[in-house]
């Protein structure tokens, strides 16, 4: 029995959003870039010079390292990718299809330190590649680099400004011409604006084999022809309507946690980007323990993470857990004063840090001392004598000068911090290490 209309719409709305969402932040960074990170042709890299600030509106963005994005159209053809001996220094180049699926990893855990030279080239290239290359097939013609290095103060910006220089992309043919994204048609509001994307570039950047039929089931409503998609009132509201109950589904699921587990009023999304479950290239680990196999979860996970955390790494790369609760279950804001103790500390391989975002946006807080991170490098932090720290967490600034050293800024009122660990020890992905509850302190304890 076919769906009703508005039901099938909504459904189509939240397989497709990551698709729009992911595009529209690509088509910004070509034409106008965003924050630090200055706009850059296609298959070329832009690179922030400094790290992300409250400027930088991007959702979730880090406050770790500087980016270096390229937004690649292999249109052209095999495009080569050169990247520099690291030393040792953390950084990872995540790849992104349309979809958002991270197919292939390259960087400190992935694939090391040393210099190396990577082919990339579309999903169906039978060519032979350059010696000394390794082969990175991209599912879909238009995708993300999005490039991530670690930065220990601004002493140390300018050597990883060479390391970001020396990482180059070359089209093999430098004559051809990236053709970028179709244009869609004229719409006349959000809604039907969001479906002339969706319909276009549905049909731009088939998605994978699996997902062909679901998106076929579409047809009913228009999306899957050519015609305006105002030519049919009835498909048209049906559209408004999937449209409307789709924000609102995707605004619950991020309200509840995007049914991860909940421990200590901490989301763990360890698993919130595990929705690739077929296109596996260098660095990306074909695992069950990462893979969402329910095909309703899947697609309903993928458009809650593009929402919530865009180019989110996976777990194994990155583990990302947020709160918007403290110890009594009451959300968070910055009329009160929390502490975090962390006893111990998270056990990782690269390093960790708590950022704080302001909701309902998800963006870095402006605050007096530029303060938007807290972690293992953040420069004069006091511990306590067992090795645990205790971070506070409040818009006004405190009068202990311990309080004041290990102060996390946050806005006047809702917020969200999530709490990053670059390559997680196993503890944490198997929940063995847990984060404690953030405690609501009305007065010194």
């Amino acid at each position: 029995m076919t769906a009703p209309l508005p039901d099938l719409a909504r459904t189509a709305y939240l397989y497709g959003f990551p698709l729009v969402f992911n595009l529209d932040q690509v088509a910004r960074y070509v034409a106008t870039g965003i924050g630090k990170n200055p706009a850059a042709d296609w298959n070329t890299f832009s690179h922030a010079r400094s790290l992300a600030g409250p400027a930088d509106t991007f959702v979730t963005i880090n406050n770790d390292t500087v980016y270096s994005m390229a937004q690649l159209d292999l249109g052209v053809g095999p495009i080569l990718l050169q990247v520099p001996e690291t030393a040792g220094r953390y950084f990872v180049l995540q790849f992104v299809s349309a979809w958002t699926d991270n197919f292939a990893y390259i960087g400190h855990r992935a694939t090391g330190s040393s210099a190396a030279r990577y082919l990339l080239v579309p999903h169906d290239w039978t060519g032979d590649p350059p010696v000394d290359t390794t082969v990175v097939r991209v599912p879909t013609r238009i995708a993300s680099i999005v490039g991530r290095w670690a930065v220990n103060g601004d002493d140390d910006l300018p050597a990883v400004h060479a390391l970001q220089d020396a990482t180059t992309l070359t089209p093999l043919d430098p004559a051809a011409v990236p053709a970028g994204l179709p244009e869609p048609g004229p719409s006349g509001s959000p809604a039907m604006g969001f479906w002339a994307k969706y319909r276009t570039w549905s049909q731009a950047f088939p998605p994978a084999p699996r997902d062909r039929d679901l998106q076929q089931s579409f047809a009913p409503l228009g999306l899957t022809g050519h015609a305006p998609l105002e030519s049919a009132a009835l498909e048209s509201a049906a559209l408004a309507s999937g449209f409307a109950a789709g924000e609102q589904t995707l605004e619950q699921l991020l309200a509840s946690g995007g049914g991860n587990a909940l421990v200590n009023g901490w989301n763990l999304t360890y698993h919130s980007f595990d929705y690739n479950l077929d296109f596996f290239e260098v660095g990306s680990l074909d695992d069950p323990r990462f893979k969402i196999n329910d095909p309703q979860r899947r697609i309903v996970q993928r458009a809650g993470a593009a929402l919530g955390g865009l180019w989110g790494n996976q777990a194994f790369e990155a583990a990302y857990i947020a709160t918007y609760i403290d110890d009594r279950g009451e959300p968070l804001s910055g009329e009160r004063t929390y502490r975090l103790h962390l006893d111990p500390t998270p056990p990782v391989s690269a390093f960790w840090s708590l950022t704080m975002y302001d909701v309902p946006n998800y963006y870095l807080v402006e605050n007096p001392i530029n303060r938007y991170s807290i972690g293992d490098r953040t420069a004069g932090l006091v511990y306590e004598a067992d090795g645990s720290l205790v971070i506070t967490i409040s818009h006004a600034r405190p009068a202990d000068a311990t309080e004041r050293a290990n102060w996390l800024p946050a806005p006047a009122g809702a917020f969200r911090p999530v709490l990053r660990m670059y390559e997680p020890d196993p503890a944490v992905l198997t929940q063995q290490y847990l984060v404690p509850a953030i405690r609501r302190v009305d007065a010194a304890p």
